[in-house]
């Protein structure tokens, strides 16, 4: 039997649109959660920064700014971006609660604001909070004092759920998922390939140095998004074999991974997924990667070769070796780990479930028993 499609209300970034080329792993996992939630036929309204689309039928709820007064200006406590970013959730979740109380059956948030949590008890209806960062203060705290009947938390992997362990119980594992079709199979090549966020949590200069060390050419995609550290650690590092290609649209982005012989990927920090990862296996590029955060749960010894953190000389002498694996098993590993399908599966799951445990609250099925 085919179940009613469902209203739902995604909130994303209001700092950062969801669109192509993508600002992060972020902005690009709720952009393929809208377009196939919108294709299996659920109505889905998208808030995010100005800019964003994800060329389906989704509608874009309003992103509402303020025009400080002068008084307010001059406050030196807040930031212009603090401020924009509060005003923003504040009133998206104040119409949520009035004007549009009727309009939705769920709300998923996939902001790192605290507001939508704060405020989730204000809602007719539950929320869905998928924790795709390790705690940090403000999130935690909401977390932490988020009422538990109006709040269901998912985690992208087993690694980020322990890493909430302490301030939240029940955490559903939901791992990320890609559209495989959209991240084809190649036959590779002669360069491997680093793409990501350019920030130094990224790593890349550690990337670099390890293709330097192993005498491969390295291809570089992603946005700059930390302009000092591009300039100061990357930049004088790049030469004819070590490029920066820039940052590129989904589709010409799988044409380069999938054009690689190895992927590389070099987090200085616990990544509690990484979509880079599942987009490599995905084309058949093998990995050679430092063994953090969610890493591990996504490449096994079919698909990828896994090194000690930050081991810059490990992640050299992987690279042969993870060119060694064949592609067709590699892919296959993203076919059974990685898929699309699979996450919105698990989430439409979710939202069922957290919508039967809404209609029948704990008193009732107390009382019952």
């Amino acid at each position: 039997m085919n179940e009613k499609p469902l209203r739902i209300a995604v909130l994303a970034s209001s700092s950062f649109p969801v669109a192509q080329p993508f600002a992060g792993g972020l902005e690009a996992h709720v952009y393929n959660l809208v377009r196939a939630l919108t294709e299996r036929g659920h109505q889905v309204s998208l808030f995010a920064a100005d800019g964003s689309s994800v060329d389906l039928d989704a509608t874009l709820l309003p992103v509402r700014t303020l025009d400080l007064t002068p008084i307010s200006i001059a406050d030196v406590a807040i930031t212009p971006t603090a401020i924009r970013e509060h005003h923003a959730y504040l009133a998206v979740m104040m119409e949520l609660a009035g004007t549009m109380s009727r309009s939705f059956d769920i709300v998923h948030n996939h902001s790192l604001h605290y507001l939508p949590l704060a405020m989730s008890s204000t809602l007719s209806v539950p929320m869905v909070t998928t924790l795709h960062t390790p705690p940090f203060a403000w999130l935690e705290s909401a977390v932490a004092l988020a009422p538990p009947g109006a709040n269901t938390f998912a985690a992208v992997s087993e690694f980020a759920a322990s890493q909430w362990a302490d301030v939240t119980t029940g955490t559903v594992v939901v791992r990320n998922g890609i559209s495989l079709e959209e991240w084809p199979f190649g036959v590779g090549g002669d360069y491997v390939v680093w793409s990501g966020r350019v920030v130094p949590e990224k790593g890349l200069h550690l990337a670099i140095a390890a293709a330097k060390e192993a005498g491969r050419s390295l291809r570089i995609a992603g946005p700059l998004s930390n302009l000092d550290y591009f300039h100061e650690f990357v930049e004088p590092m790049l030469d004819e074999n070590i490029r920066y290609v820039g940052h590129l649209d989904q589709p010409a982005l799988a044409a380069l991974v999938a054009g690689a012989e190895v992927a590389l990927v070099s987090p200085v920090w616990s990544e509690p997924y990484g979509l880079v990862v599942a987009e490599a296996l995905a084309c058949g590029t093998p990995v050679a990667a430092f063994a953090r955060g969610g890493i591990p749960e996504i490449v096994d010894a079919s698909s990828g070769v896994l090194v000690a953190a930050d081991d810059v000389h490990g992640l050299a002498a992987a690279i042969p070796e993870a060119a060694a694996l064949k592609r067709s098993d590699v892919r296959a590993r993203a076919e059974k780990v990685c898929s699309m399908h699979r996450m919105v599966d698990e989430y439409e799951a979710l939202y069922r479930s957290t919508l039967a445990a809404a209609a029948d609250p704990i008193e009732d099925r107390l009382a019952i028993a």
